[in-house]
Parts: structure tokens; sequence; C-alpha cells
């Protein structure tokens, strides 16, 4: 082992160092200071520059779940946006196809900030809207889901009174020969007097097919000395629909009728002055002008033969 020399000024000599054991303590220990300190500051370093690799994970983890949770709330958005285009088609389309009133925005929202309080337990801003904007759409379907259950049964109840409400024309436009657009007082063309006359008369060959202008039920299907061979339609919804002059029927009393369905021929029965179906609709028992019903079943074309053919003739048949 080489010896270690130190200059002593006082013998002007190079003498040898001698470690004592005091020294060597007083050394190592200064040593075993120096090395902890700096291990102490390098550790601070190291954790502050360089996380461990638990820590790196999960900040990776967490920053992939912000990127997640952000592209969640944006298709909520979107989800959010979709359903208010179907809460705006049902209270301004469909609501206004069935004659009701468009849901007030106060039911729309009823019971969204009944626990947002409870979200305020949340620490982050992110999640916290997410949850809020969540519970806002959970809320909004459900009054929807109700609203479309609510129409689902009136468009039942509408339909089913569309069906029954007289709408076309008794007799094809095709068979058509005349129509006798009289409705109210008239001269009767055999019996010489003025009387009502509380429908239209069509004139059509003998055995043209009659058809039921809505559905509904024959009240009445017999023979009258006045009306001939006649059928008496109930359409519910206050509505009856008359067919007489007939030369038969083919239908019996009870029986449920659909519209369009043949429910006999034109004929010349009855106080009649020639073959033709005198026609009439009531409301609430009220005889109504039958032209104001059936012209909406006429495209433009069919309707202009309508008013030419009724523009012949300007007397009843009965």
């Amino acid at each position: 082992m080489a010896l270690r020399y130190t200059y002593n000024p006082e013998t002007c000599q190079y003498e040898p160092i001698v470690v004592t054991p005091r020294l060597f303590g007083r050394r190592f220990l200064m040593f075993i200071g120096i090395s902890l300190a700096l291990g102490v500051v390098g550790l601070a370093y190291f954790n502050k520059n360089y996380p461990d690799w638990d820590e790196t994970l999960l900040q990776r983890e967490n920053e992939t779940l912000k990127t997640k949770w952000s592209v969640l709330i944006k298709q909520t958005h979107e989800t959010s946006q979709q359903l208010a285009n179907l809460e705006q088609a049902d209270d301004h389309n469909y609501r206004v196809i069935l004659d009701m009133e468009p849901l007030p925005s106060d039911i729309r929202e009823a019971g969204v900030g009944g626990r947002a309080r409870d979200f305020d337990q949340i620490p982050y801003q992110l999640i916290r809207t997410g949850y809020e904007l969540n519970e806002k759409i959970i809320n909004r379907l459900e009054i929807e889901r109700q609203s479309l259950d609510l129409l689902a049964k009136e468009l039942s109840l509408k339909e089913k009174m569309w069906a029954s409400r007289p709408a076309i024309q008794p007799i094809d436009n095709k068979q058509l020969t005349r129509l006798h657009t009289i409705f109210g007082m008239r001269m009767h063309p055999l019996l010489g007097y003025v009387r009502p006359h509380n429908g239209l008369d069509f004139s059509a060959p003998r055995g043209t097919p009659v058809y039921a202008t809505g559905d509904g039920t024959v009240q009445m299907a017999y023979y009258s000395d006045s009306y001939g061979h006649v059928v008496y339609l109930d359409h519910d919804y206050h509505f009856e629909t008359r067919y007489a002059h007939l030369t038969n029927y083919i239908v019996k009393e009870g029986e449920a009728i659909k519209r369009g369905q043949i429910i006999g021929y034109v004929g010349n029965t009855g106080t009649s002055a020639g073959p033709h179906l005198h026609y009439e609709v009531l409301y609430k028992g009220t005889p109504v002008n039958p032209i104001n019903f059936f012209q909406r079943d006429l495209n433009n074309k069919e309707y202009e033969k309508l008013v030419e053919i009724g523009s012949k003739s300007m007397i009843s048949l009965d």
C-alpha cells in the first residue's frame, strides 16, 4: 500500500501521513453524510422529473380515459340533439296531425334538477358534466316514451275515426253518367210538390256497384215504398249514410262493413224517376250535403269531371 506524505514546515521535511482511528472515524462520517445528502437530493430530483413506472402507467391510463370520456360527452350531446329533433317532431308534427296540444316545456324538463345536488360530490367537472347531461337525457327519454305511447293510442283512435268517416264517392266516376247536385228543398219529379231532398242523386246504369263510403255497421237493410231497397250504415262518431233505390243489396243488418266494400247495386226501386243512387250523409242525426265529403277522394281531373257531370242536371230523380 503506497504511503501518503505531507510537508511539515517546522522540520522542512515531508513526513508520512499517519491515519489515526479518530481521524479515520471523522472522515468516514463526513463521507457518509455527504453521500446521504447527495442521495436525498438525487432521489428528490429523480422523483420530481422521473416518476416511477406504475405512476407513469396510471398517468397514461388517466389521459386515455379523459379522451374516451370527452368522446362520450360529444356523443351524448349528439344524442341529446337527436332527441330534441324527435321532441320537435312530436310537438309540431305528430301532435298537430292528431289535433293534440304540444307538451309544455316544464313537463319535458320535469324532474331534471331533482338529483342535480348529488353530482356536487363528484370532484371532476368533466365527469360531473357528463353525469348531469346523461341524467337529463334519461328523463327526457322517459317523457318522450310516454308521449309516443299516448300518440300511438290517439293515432289508433283517429285511424278508426278517419276510416269510419264518409270520404269517398259511393259510385265510381267512370260509371257515373250524371250527378244531381240539388240538396235541400225541391220539387219532387213524381209527387209534384216541394219536399226536402236530403242527399245527392248519382245517375248510373242499372247494376252499377255501390260502395260504402266509410267503415261502419249495417244499421238497416230493407225495402221501403219511397226509398225502395235501401241500406243504412252507422259509422260511429255521429256519422250515418243511406243508399236508396238499389236494385238489390248484398249486406245484412249488423254486418261490419269496410270503406270501398260493395253493399248493393244501382236500381230504380221505390219512388224513383230513373236508375240512380240516392245517397245521404247524416251528422248527429241531421242531413248534411254529401258533396263536402267525397270531393277529397278525387284528383283534379276527376273533380273537374264531377263538376261537369253535375252541371248537366238541375233536377232530382226522387
